[in-house]
This record gives C-alpha cells, sequence and structure tokens, in this order.
C-alpha cells in the first residue's frame, strides 16, 4: 500500500526508528551529520528517508525498492559508506574526491559509474564572465542511486524537493532519479545562453552604431566564455551519447528514451553556442574593419592637409634664402603676391585631388 509524500512507515525489515520523521514540506527533524540525506521505497510502497548506515545496507539488499542516497563528500562520514555499505570500486570512489576529474561514462561489475559537470556563472569575481565548473557524480545500480558532490548543488537539491513532494518518482526507478538530476543540470545552461543572447546585442550595438572602444575587451570576454561552455559540454555530450545509445542491463531502452531528451538538449546549447562563436568572430571582424576605416580616412586627411600646404613650404622656403637678388624683394607689393600665388596653387591642386577621385 502507498503512503502519501512526506509519510515515514517502517518497511523492508528495517526497525521502526530507523529513519527520520518527514513534515509535510520535506524537511526532516535533526538528522546526524553522520547520515546522508536518502529516500528509500520497499517493494510495497512504503517510503522511508534519511536512513542510517544500518538501515541503507538493508535497503539495498532489497532488490524490488529503490534507494536513492545523496552523499557530500566534504564529510569523510558520509563519504565512508561508498565503501563500507555499497563497496564501490577504489579507482571510481578516489574519483570523487577529485573536483578536476573528467567528465566520463564507466560500466563496473553491478553499477555505472558517470561524472558530470555543472556550469555557472561565478558571482563572486570581478569578472562578469568567469564561469565556475561543478562535478557531479554517480553509481547507478540496478535498485540504487548514490549521487556525490562536494558543494551545493541546485541540480540535487531541485531532485530531492521534487522527491519529497512526489514518491512516485521514486517507484519509476534509480535511473529517471538520475536522468532527472542530468536534466536540471543541463537545463541550467539555457538561462546562461540567454544571458549571452542580450550580451551579444548589446556588443553588436555597440560596434555598429556606438563604436565604442571598450567593446573589444567585452567582445573577447563574451568569446572565451562561449569557448569555456564548449570545452565543458563536450565531453559530457560524449557521456550522455553512451547513456542513449550503449546497451547496459541497468539501463534498459525504455529509460534511455529519457536520456536522449537531455541529450538532444545538449546539442541544441552545442549549436547554440557554435552560432554565438561565429556572431563574435563577425563582430570582432566588423570593430577591426571599422577601426582600419577610421585610421584610412584619418591618413587621407592628414594627406590632403600636407599636400595643399606643400606649396606654402616650398615657397616659404625659397623666398626665405638668404641671397642678394631675390625676385619681387625690391618690390612693394612683393608680400601679397607671394601669398597670392601660394593660395592659387593649392586651390588648383585641390581641384585636381577633386578631379582624380583622391577626395
Amino acid at each position: 500500500m502507498a503512503t502519501r509524500a512526506g509519510d515515514v512507515t517502517p518497511s523492508g525489515g528495517a526497525p521502526a526508528d530507523a529513519a527520520t520523521s518527514v513534515s509535510s514540506t520535506g524537511s526532516n527533524k535533526a538528522t546526524p551529520a553522520w547520515t546522508p540525506c536518502s529516500f528509500y521505497r520497499a517493494g510495497d510502497g512504503t517510503v522511508q528517508r534519511d536512513l542510517p548506515p544500518k538501515a541503507l545496507a538493508a535497503a539495498l539488499a532489497d532488490t524490488a525498492g529503490t534507494l536513492w542516497v545523496d552523499v557530500d563528500a566534504t564529510n569523510r562520514h558520509q563519504h565512508a559508506l561508498l565503501e563500507k555499505i555499497f563497496k564501490f570500486h577504489p579507482l571510481a570512489v578516489e574519483d570523487t574526491l577529485n573536483p578536476n576529474s573528467r567528465v566520463k561514462y564507466e560500466e563496473y561489475d553491478g553499477f555505472l559509474f558517470v561524472i558530470a559537470r555543472a556550469v555557472k556563472l561565478e558571482e563572486d569575481t570581478p569578472d562578469p564572465y568567469d564561469v565556475e565548473t561543478q562535478n557531479l557524480y554517480f553509481f547507478l545500480g540496478q535498485n540504487f542511486l548514490v549521487s556525490v558532490h562536494s558543494y551545493a548543488s541546485d541540480s540535487v537539491r531541485t531532485m530531492l524537493e521534487r522527491v519529497a513532494l512526489s514518491d512516485d518518482l521514486l517507484a519509476r526507478g534509480a535511473a529517471r532519479i538520475m536522468h532527472g538530476i542530468l536534466d536540471v543540470s543541463v537545463d541550467a545552461y539555457f538561462p546562461l545562453l540567454d544571458g549571452l543572447d542580450e550580451l551579444l546585442d548589446k556588443l553588436e550595438e555597440r560596434v555598429f552604431v556606438q563604436f565604442d572602444q571598450g567593446a573589444l575587451r567585452d567582445i573577447f570576454g563574451v568569446k572565451r566564455l562561449v569557448l569555456t561552455l564548449r570545452r565543458h559540454l563536450a565531453p559530457q555530450r560524449e557521456v550522455l551519447n553512451q547513456l542513449t545509445n550503449r546497451p547496459s542491463a541497468l539501463l534498459p531502452q525504455s529509460v534511455q528514451v529519457y536520456f536522449r531528451d537531455v541529450y538532444d538538449h545538449v546539442l541544441r546549447i552545442n549549436d547554440t553556442l557554435d552560432t554565438y562563436r561565429e556572431l563574435l568572430s563577425s563582430t570582432l571582424d566588423s570593430y577591426l574593419s571599422q577601426v582600419s576605416n577610421r585610421l584610412s580616412r584619418s591618413s587621407k586627411g592628414l594627406t590632403v592637409v600636407a599636400t595643399v600646404t606643400l606649396p606654402f613650404v616650398i615657397m616659404s622656403g625659397m623666398w626665405g634664402m638668404n641671397f642678394a637678388h631675390i625676385p619681387l624683394m625690391s618690390q612693394p607689393h612683393g608680400f601679397a603676391l607671394l601669398v597670392v600665388l601660394q593660395i592659387v596653387v593649392a586651390a588648383v591642386l585641390l581641384v585636381l585631388l577633386r578631379w582624380l577621385r583622391l577626395l
């Protein structure tokens, strides 16, 4: 008989006080620090939450039930459960302690080990284009899922809230819980893409309308952000491809369909990032072209000024030489005649330049 979401009833051979009680809002009472957050749905539909280690071992042996355990890797007592209770391979357990572990998919005897990476903008740095990467580790078995992380994961928290509100999610199996977490973490890219789209619109306006010289730095900053997102997304695409298409006894085809939906989202995000990268390259080329055009116009103007003033320099230099006999030196209006001659020569040069379409 199934219970309401949030109710706790003894089942699966565990003692009645093995799990802490859960309120209607999904919050638990005074859970010890060494007890990981967990949900256990027995084969008869009863649900327990936050099981202590002994109860976890009993729930793990119940092949008809579904167990989800969320482990905080920074808590050594919780992390020790990975080897002592679940008996996971030491190499996989070691990866959960390394924040720089690469995204991957590995199949061990009795469980799948998956590393996914969540990305969000870093809010504590002055650079608005810094991103923070966070690894999520999954151990998926026939009737259990163990998620491991060393930070406050938004995707895990969202899934915990959903399961607390509806224990029917547990009835769908452990693989569907992992799908839900991956789906939320991948969907977190879309707000980033919306922000990038707004940044691109502002950059195009600053380049084509205002010609803001400070836009060059922002162009490179956004381009670096796009390349960073693609670098983190590329290996995750391969992992989801394996979860979608690689045959496994732990992932039936009915479940792989859901991972295919997440894989489609990743492909869509990747295509969008490729489009943004091309737009940024075009915007950068346009900016550099405008700089070149403005420099050409400035050089052209300086060249015209130098050409027009050349007669003044030549004539002034000639009539400024120290010789005894210089034309017009004895004329009372010699200076005026010389100035008029210089102006006439400059006007002829301007007409010639216009006729040659150099102006």
